[in-house]
This record gives C-alpha cells, sequence and structure tokens, in this order.
C-alpha cells in the first residue's frame, strides 16, 4: 500500500540499478507560470549522500522537490531516479482522523501495513500456508519490532507514552506536523525528502532528528533555514540562484566560506560586504574583553567571529532592518517576584523571580510541555499570575511575537494597510519605506494578506513588530518559516536593540548570537543556566540520568524570613547592580562615540594631499588628536571592562 507520506515513484526507464542508481538532473529546465525556475541543469547526486538544498524563497526548491516525487513534470530535460526507490516525504496536511497516534505514524511503512491487512485475513481464514508466508515476509522487513521503532521516533519528537494512543484528531496544528515527519522516518526509503523539518521542533527534538538523520542510510535531501541544523547533518550543499545549481561539499559553513569567497571578487558585493563585517566587528569589540570570563561570553564571541567570516556570503541579502529606540526605558522595565503562571489554576511554573533592565538579552531553554511559551506569556501580560507580582514599568512598550499572530492577521488587508493602523499620520512613502526592509516592495506592500506564504507572514508580523518601538521584546520561535537571509537580517538588528530581550528559539546560531545569559525552564522552576547550548546539549542526553544539569540557583531563603525581609533584599540587590548597569551602559555609548570620531579622523589622515609639505601643521594636528583618541579609547574600555567584570561579580553572589 502507498500512502500521501510514501511512494514508489516510476520515472522514466532507467539501465540497471546497479550502474545508474543515482540521481540524475539532464538539461532541466522548469517554468511556474510565467517565471523561469531552472534553466539546463545538471545534477548528479548518489545513494547515502545527504544534501542541503538552499537558495532564496522562490528559487525552486519545493519545486524541485514536487519534480522527485512526480508531481510535476519538467518542460526541457530529464529527472531520473531508480524505479525501484521508495521515496518518503512529509505530508503538508493531516487528515482528520480518529486513528490513534502510534497507529497513524506505522502507516508510514506501507508493506508493513500491507503484509499486516493480509495476516489478518489469513488468520480469519485460517490459512495456515498464507499465515507461515506472510510471518516470514514480515520477519525479513523486521516487522515484529515496527510498533516498538514507531514508539521510539514518537518518543524522540516529544510525545510522551500516554499520547501515543491519542487520536490524530487530539493533536494541535504543529503536534500533526510532528506526526506527519513521524510517520516520514517511519518509511524504509531509498530516499528521504525534507522541508523545513524542524519548523515545529523545539530544540531537543531538533537534537534528536539530528542523530536520526546522521545515521540514515539512504539518501537525503534536505531543505532547511537552520544552519546549524546542516551543518550537522548534510555534507553536500546544492544552492540555486540565477536559474542555476552550484554543488559545494562540506556542510552549510564550508559552503558559506566558499560562496564568500566567490562574491568577494566582485567589486559592488565586495563594498556592501565591507560594511556589514565593519558592523560585526564594532559588536564583537563590545565583548572581546570579557572572553575569558565566563564560558557563555566566549560561546557568543565565537559565533560572532564566525558571523564575520560568512557575511560575505550574504551581502547580496534583500533584507536589512534596525529596530528604533524604545520610546521610553526605565530600570527595571519589569520585574516578577515569587511569581506562579499556569492553566486552571494549577500552576506550571512557580517561584519565579526576575528584574528585566535595557540590555537584558535571555534565551529560554527547558524540554518540551516545561512552560517556555507560558511563560513568555506571563511576561507578555497574556496569562496573569496565580501566584506573586507581575509589575511594568510605565508607559513601556512590550512586543510579542508568537505563531498564533500570523493567523490573527486581517487576511483581506494588505502590510500598507496594517502598518497605516499603527500609525496614522505617517505618509504612506515612509510606511512603505519601511515595508521595503522587510521585503515588501512595489505591489507587494498592496497584496492581501491571505495568499501569503507562512514566511511572509512572518515578516509582516515583525514589521509591526519593530514600527511599533517597543522596550520589551518578547520572541517565541521567531525563525520559524523565515529563510536564511531574513534571519541574518533578524539576527543583526537583534544586537543593537536597545530594549530588554527574551527569546525561545530552537535556532542555535540565533540563540548564540543574541542572547547573553540562558534560562532553564524544568521541573515547574524557571532559573539561569549556568553553561552554553553545548552544555544544555549534554544535559537533554543525560537529563533521565542520575547526572543533573548545572543550575545556578538562588541563594535559599530561610523559611523564617518575613515576606518584607525578601523585598527588602530582592530591593537592594536591583538597587546595587543598577549603577552598574548605567556604567556599563555609558561606557558602551563612550566606547561607540570616540570610535567614530577615531573612525572619521582616520579618513582625513588617508588623504595623500595632507602629507604635502605644505600640510605639515595640519598633519602633526590630526596625529596628535589620533593619539589622543587612541588614549581614550583605551581608557573607555578599560573602564567598560571593570564595570563588565564587577557586575557579572555580583550577580553571581
Amino acid at each position: 500500500m502507498a500512502t500521501a507520506r510514501q511512494s514508489v515513484i516510476q520515472h522514466q526507464s532507467a539501465p540497471p540499478a546497479k550502474i545508474y542508481a543515482m540521481i540524475k538532473l539532464n538539461q532541466l529546465s522548469l517554468r511556474r507560470g510565467v517565471r523561469l525556475l531552472f534553466e539546463l541543469v545538471n545534477l548528479t547526486i548518489h545513494p547515502g549522500q545527504k544534501v542541503g538544498l538552499t537558495g532564496a524563497n522562490g528559487t525552486g526548491k519545493s519545486s524541485l522537490f514536487a519534480l522527485f516525487r512526480n508531481d510535476l513534470h519538467a518542460g526541457h530535460g530529464s529527472v531520473s531516479i531508480p524505479n525501484s526507490w521508495v521515496i518518503a516525504h512529509v505530508a503538508q496536511e493531516t487528515p482528520a482522523v480518529d486513528v490513534a497516534a502510534i497507529d497513524y505514524v506505522l502507516e508510514g511503512d506501507a508493506e508493513y501495513v500491507t503484509l499486516h491487512q493480509q495476516l489478518e485475513k489469513a488468520d480469519a481464514e485460517y490459512d495456515g500456508h498464507l499465515q507461515s508466508e506472510l510471518h516470514d515476509r514480515l520477519a525479513t522487513i523486521d516487522g515484529y519490532t515496527a510498533r516498538s521503532r514507531a514508539g521510539r521516533l514518537l518518543h524522540g519528537l516529544g510525545f510522551t507514552a500516554a499520547q501515543e494512543n491519542l487520536p490524530v484528531t487530539s493533536f494541535s496544528g504543529g503536534w500533526r506536523m510532528r506526526l506527519n515527519l513521524a510517520q516520514a522516518l517511519m518509511c524504509r526509503s531509498d530516499l528521504l525528502l525534507l522541508d523545513e523539518p524542524t519548523n515545529h521542533l523545539d530544540l531537543e527534538a531538533v537534537y534528536w532528528l539530528e542523530e536520526w538523520l546522521r545515521n540514515y542510510q539512504g539518501t537525503l535531501i534536505l531543505i532547511s533555514h537552520d544552519r546549524d541544523f546542516l551543518d550537522r547533518v548534510v555534507t553536500q550543499v546544492v544552492h540555486i540562484e540565477q536559474q542555476g545549481m552550484k554543488v559545494y561539499t562540506g556542510n552549510y559553513s564550508a559552503f558559506e566560506l566558499a560562496r564568500a569567497e566567490h562574491l568577494a571578487h566582485q567589486q559592488a558585493a565586495h563594498n556592501k560586504q565591507q560594511r556589514e563585517v565593519a558592523h560585526i566587528r564594532q559588536f564583537v569589540t563590545r565583548f572581546k574583553a570579557q572572553a575569558t570570563k565566563a564560558r557563555q561570553a566566549q560561546s557568543r564571541i565565537k559565533a560572532l567571529e564566525r558571523m564575520e567570516m560568512i557575511a560575505p556570503a550574504h551581502v547580496d541579502s534583500p533584507f536589512h532592518f534596525s529596530f528604533f529606540p524604545p520610546t521610553r526605558l526605565a530600570a527595571p522595565l519589569l520585574s516578577l517576584d515569587k511569581v506562579a503562571v499556569g492553566y486552571n489554576e494549577q500552576p506550571l511554573i512557580s517561584g519565579v523571580k526576575l528584574s528585566l533592565a535595557p540590555g537584558d538579552r535571555i534565551g529560554l531553554l527547558g524540554p518540551n510541555g516545561a512552560g517556555k511559551s507560558t511563560l513568555i506569556k506571563l511576561i507578555a501580560g497574556v496569562l496573569p499570575p496565580l501566584q506573586g507580582k507581575r509589575k511594568e514599568a510605565k508607559d513601556i512598550k512590550i512586543a510579542y511575537f508568537a505563531q498564533h499572530q500570523l493567523e490573527q492577521l486581517t487576511m483581506g488587508e494588505s502590510p500598507l494597510q496594517h502598518l497605516q493602523r499603527l500609525d496614522r499620520i505617517a505618509t504612506e512613502t515612509a510606511l512603505r519605506g519601511h515595508l521595503g526592509s522587510f521585503g515588501f516592495h512595489g505591489d507587494d506592500a498592496l497584496a492581501r494578506v491571505g495568499p501569503f506564504s507562512g514566511g511572509e507572514k512572518a515578516r509582516l508580523v515583525l514589521a509591526l513588530l519593530v514600527y511599533q518601538k517597543p522596550a520589551v521584546l518578547l520572541l517565541d520561535e521567531p525563525t520559524n518559516h523565515l529563510d536564511l537571509e531574513m534571519r541574518l537580517a533578524l539576527t543583526l538588528a537583534l544586537q543593537d536593540f536597545e530594549g530588554a530581550l527574551i527569546v525561545v528559539s530552537h535556532d542555535r546560531h540565533l540563540l548564540r548570537t543574541v542572547a547573553d545569559e540562558l534560562w532553564l525552564v524544568s521541573d515547574g522552576q524557571a532559573k539561569v543556566f549556568d553553561g552554553d547550548l553545548d552544555d544544555y546539549r549534554q544535559w537533554t542526553l543525560n537529563k533521565d540520568k542520575v547526572i543533573k544539569p548545572a543550575i545556578s540557583t538562588a541563594k535559599v531563603v530561610d523559611s523564617s524570613n518575613t515576606k518584607k525581609d525578601e523585598r527588602r533584599i530582592a530591593a537592594e540587590a536591583r538597587q546595587k547592580l543598577q549603577p552598574l548597569r548605567n556604567k556599563v551602559k555609558k561606557s558602551e555609548q563612550k566606547m561607540e562615540t570616540v570610535q567614530a570620531k577615531l573612525d572619521l579622523l582616520e579618513e582625513k589622515l588617508a588623504d595623500n594631499d595632507l602629507y604635502n609639505d605644505s600640510n605639515k601643521d595640519k598633519l602633526k594636528a590630526l596625529l596628535l588628536d589620533q593619539g589622543n583618541l587612541k588614549l581614550e579609547l583605551e581608557q573607555t574600555e578599560m573602564d567598560w571592562f571593570e564595570a563588565s567584570e564587577a557586575l557579572e561579580l555580583s550577580v553571581k553572589e
């Protein structure tokens, strides 16, 4: 039996598989409507290869998958896949069936399902000979372990044992997509096609899927905008651009570096590249002095330095935006005091203490269902606390990004109309300029939102949030549906965001580059995680064992302490830290100012005419100013380092 998730696809006749057991595109051209996607493309993919398929949205990645599934036909040329190959892919729609989750997953192994049905019929007819044959065939395909294999797939993707027997109709859309993924993995396929498989997964499930795919014995072609995921899984990258395909050997990082070398030879791209790299270097400078002080800081700096290397690979990105300065900042922006939050009067998380100040950047980690999204909803004011106090500063703006907001857009209106509701005074030109930085150019700004893709809707929600000038930014899986270029633009913009940031994401690159502090939400608590993402990966592997995570816990307050004493201690702690935070911020601002002056002065010194004898006095004065500015910058960096170190020590006390 073949399902929508698994099929044996008959392509053009091919010679014996032992000679031609590979995927071949020969002089392939394809159009969608009037748009040319590929032109005279040649490509060979060998059995067992793990290929990452990359390219901007709309370049034809999903169309190529449709060609492989025989859902599309080439306008010119051919696609050749061995006739005997079984192709598995993830269905985009889940039927509303009352079948148990584990039985739905088992349908991914079509041969097992067919044999099982035939065996039931043979048992009913007491056909002993056929029963024996069917049992032998089941043993050959490892059918007797099928149910346990399906259970392991469900467990790896975040389902509990109790959920295995729940009907498919009881799960939400995101969880149904996980069921579709499990069904595709259940298939004993020769070719596995995965299109953004991590979109609906949490970080733990992503870790598990990485290892499963690394051990997959068939041929894998993967579309993903998660660079860390691609790095760990693929060994080859096929990049689509300008109606062609170019093959790069190695993982995604190797591809970025190779493409960067190519683009660096293009002068126009090179100029733009330099501006991006300068921006990244400036940001790295702010953190380098502290690199030896904390593992979290070291991890962040490594990621930023890597960004400096990969920036040239994205010089042609169409997305560049920045956050407006918040309308108002205060310290603290928001505080939680021994807060409990949950549903139906039942706490999911208790005892949460948090004080958000401008510049705080927190990444939330934790198992699925532990309460990360719930905590963000509490901070956003969407959920009220069951216990304790939530207090936000007066007149601050809190911006909250969540996946459900994509569906709350007005489907019959345009991006421009959405923005006009936020600002009825601004000119259409100004509003369209803002939308343009998020990829809504020309008629796109006037198009109805309804037909937009998930990525386009996500970009629009981000554009609306940025325009509101928030002081607190809460992001719950903001990179779902975003392509690599938009993810990079978002990362760069978040680095310069002046307010407080809290983010939940399975995108490790985003977490590494924008989060200064990690919190672990687990076992009914939310506390600082003393480690980086590599430590968290190890924690996920060991969490069911005796080994426990390294979590920094607040000092235990004796039960005899009164609430008045606790409030006093908390207030004193905040009061002690705030001057240090202010000093760090002031030093950062001064470094940027002095550096800007120094850059301007060095531009003047680059003028060759300045070195003529007639300009000797002017040159001498400029060199003196340069020396003074370098001394001032050095002193400011030292002040910043001392303040940062003092702040770090005070936080740990």
